[in-house]
Order: structure tokens, then sequence, then C-alpha cells
């Protein structure tokens, strides 16, 4: 058995090891001739395909042992001691291992078939690794901002296109399981999706909640008279106990009746969260909007389908609240926008991809064209830090790398991250 083998460790385990993976990935070690642990000459000639699921780290690997090229998996851990501490050596998964790669060797390995797995102490380079502490630890935020105003435009339009495309992915698999939940009844899933964006945040689970337990069958029957309508929409959401008037006691008379007559179970009225929000986002006001929109034919997934730009898209979500509330309080310009981009572009890019309409997928892309950058303390961020905000598409990329990458702290997973690690000019 060979001695063991040691770089010197630092953070937590879990940290080092998606760090060695990082190096192995893009080959950020010395170009040098390489060996085993047991003196064997190796070439790393492809680290792999990078697996995230279960089993072994890295597919398809090709590399080169005393002069014989092997193809299969590699795994990489912190100490070599971690491959039985996890396991692997009763784990039929691991016999096609081919290299075992640790930044510390510290005993050999063993596959469930027997077989002796050969080993490659991979040590970070000093310069990565305290780069990386740095991105780990800094105080500034973003801790990456001094190489982004260095990075090309073609490296920071294609991250930027990736993470809105995997935001609007992500929004995707929401409505997805949305129409999962309304058994595929994309009329009843649209509502729902616009529903819980009129809750902004605060109040979206509730509002989701609140649109699950309405029967839009029920609904359609009265869908001509706005009382009858706004009393349903406000007697679900449990909300006649906060309002006085005479018109919400007139819309509770009527819910009493309908509920007998279509067995309405409205959900809790401790949903509903207050503190903090602005009047114009009081639940009874947005659910009041609803209702109106809804009178109007407006939350039907034809009239979305219809609206061929932003100016109509507008104009479809353009709604007020009913004399429920004071001044009748009118949506504004820049919440219809706010709507634009999380529900009806999301909406129109879910529905294309569910009925394999590719059309509607590439409206949905050239929507974000369209509309300006939101604007909100994340977008401000950056742009301070030197990256250009065109576009709502762009806001939405930054949104995504802050809540899915900075937030997370995956520096690792950032193409900014990889360009901070390469670079040795910061």
């Amino acid at each position: 058995m060979p001695r063991p083998f040691s770089c010197g460790i630092f953070s937590t385990s879990n940290t080092m090891e998606r760090l060695l993976q990082y190096v192995w990935k893009h080959k950020m070690f010395p170009l040098k001739e390489q060996f085993c642990t047991d003196g064997t000459p190796l070439e790393i000639i492809d680290p792999g395909l990078q697996n995230l699921d279960a089993g072994p780290d890295f597919f398809n690997a090709k590399i080169k042992i005393g002069g014989t090229l092997w193809v299969g998996n590699v795994e990489i851990h912190d100490k070599s001691s971690y491959w039985y501490q996890h396991g692997h050596h009763t784990d039929k998964n691991y016999n096609n291992v081919i290299l075992h790669v640790a930044e510390d060797v510290n005993m050999e390995v063993k596959t469930e078939a027997g077989g002796i797995v050969p080993q490659y102490q991979l040590c970070v380079p000093q310069r990565i690794k305290s780069e990386y502490e740095q991105l780990l630890s800094t105080d500034k935020y973003p801790p990456c901002y001094k190489v982004i105003p260095t990075l090309p435009r073609l490296v920071v339009h294609n991250w930027m296109s990736a993470l809105q495309t995997e935001r609007l992915e992500e929004k995707t698999r929401h409505i997805q399981e949305i129409a999962a939940r309304c058994n595929e009844d994309w009329e009843k899933a649209y509502f729902v999706t616009l529903a819980r964006y009129f809750g902004f945040g605060v109040n979206g689970d509730a509002f989701e909640q609140w649109a699950l337990s309405i029967p839009m069958n029920s609904v359609a029957h009265h869908h001509d008279n706005l009382l009858q309508i706004e009393a349903i929409f406000m007697g679900q959401a449990s909300l006649f106990t906060r309002l006085g008037s005479d018109y919400a006691k007139q819309l509770e008379r009527e819910y009493v009746y309908l509920q007998h007559k279509f067995s309405l179970k409205p959900i809790s009225p401790q949903l509903w969260k207050y503190l903090r929000l602005r009047p114009a986002n009081f639940p009874h006001v947005r659910v009041s909007q609803l209702a109106n929109l809804y009178f109007n034919g407006r939350t039907t997934l034809s009239r979305l389908i219809e609206c061929v730009n932003v100016k109509e898209l507008r104009e479809l979500f353009d709604t007020q609240a009913t004399e429920l509330c004071d001044n009748t309080r009118k949506i504004s310009v820049s919440t219809r926008d706010l709507l634009i981009i999380n529900v009806a572009i999301p909406m129109l890019f879910a529905y294309g991809k569910h009925k394999g309409d590719e059309s509607l997928c590439v409206k949905a892309l050239a929507l974000f064209d369209e509309l300006k950058a939101e604007k909100n303390h994340i977008v401000s961020m950056w742009s301070e830090c030197g990256l250009e905000v065109a576009n709502a598409g762009d806001s939405q990329a930054l949104i995504q790398l802050k809540k899915e990458y900075c937030d997370k702290k995956d520096c690792l997973r950032c193409r900014i991250g990889y360009e901070y690690l390469k670079s040795d000019k910061k």
C-alpha cells in the first residue's frame, strides 16, 4: 500500500469536495506529467461528464494509466477513506470506477467486486483555493464584483441568456405542477397562476390556495353578473369580516346563497398576511380586481394567446376594484408589466411546450425584449457592478443569478465565478 498523501485541507469536507470536482472538471491543475499515487504514469484526456445525481461523480472519462486507455467513471472525495464511509465498497454502481481522485490519499480503496482502484492525488492550486475562500467569505456583495467589468461581452451575453432560460424553465415547471393539480385543465391552471401573482410574493401561496378552491364551472353560470362573481370570490377568500360597507354586506348575503347552492368551502382567513402591505396590495383589493377581470372575460387562456405584443397584454390585464374598495383602485401599468413578466410570458412558454407549439414559446421569449428592465434592488446592484441591463429578460436573468447562485454561494456553477477563479488579475 502506498504511503498517505496530503496537500492540506481547508473548510468543510463538502465544500472541499465540490471544489475538487470543479478543478477536475475544468482541468485547472498544473499542466505537467501526472502520476497515480503508486507511481504509474497518468494522462487525463477527458475528465468526463459531471453527474449531479446518485452514482459516481463523473461519467465516461477517458484516461491513460501506464499507457493503457481507460473509459469509465471517476469518483472524487476529500479523503480516500470517504470511499468507505460513503459505502462505495459495497455498491455495484462503483465497480466501473477507473480512477479515484482525492486531495488526501490516506488509504487504498477497493470496489465491491474486490478490485483495487487506481488513485490520483489532486491538489487544488493555492491561488484557486484562496480565491474561492474569498468568494465564500467576502462581505462585499456580489463577491466577484472586481472581475465583472473585465468580462468579454460574449461571455456575459451567453450567461445572461442561459440564466433567463433557466428562470423561465423554473416557472414553467411550477405551472406544470399547477396544471397537474388541476387535472390538466389548463384554463384553470392559468387562472390559478394569475391569482398567485396577484399576491405579489407575500400572499402568493394564499392566492394560489384560494384560486384552487373556486369551482370555475360554477362561477361560469354567473359570468354575466359581477356582484355574484365577486360574492363567490370574496366569500371563498373569507374576507367579509374585514369589510364593513353596505356593498360588502350585500356580497356576503349573496355568498351565503351561492355557498349553499354550490357547496362551497372557503379557505381559512388566517392565510392572509397584511403586515407592511400597502393598501393597494390588500387581499380584498386584489380579489376585487380579479373579479372584475373575470367578469370582463380577461382571465381565459384563449384571450392571452390572442395577444401579440406588450401593448395588448397591458390592455388585457387592465382592471380595477369595484365599489367594495375606496377609490375603486385601478391596477397600475408597472403592476401589469410584472404580470406580463411573471404570468403571461411563463404561461405562453409552458402552454407552448405542453401543446408542442414552438411559435408560442418564441412569442413568449420575444416579449421580454419589448419590456423595460424591472426596477428593484437586485437589478440596481448588478448595474452598479457594471452589468448592462437592457430589458426585462436581462433583469430576470440577474434575479436568477442572485437567488440561485449568489445567495446559495454556488459560485462553482456560475460562469462569472468560473471567470473569477480562472483569472489572476483581480
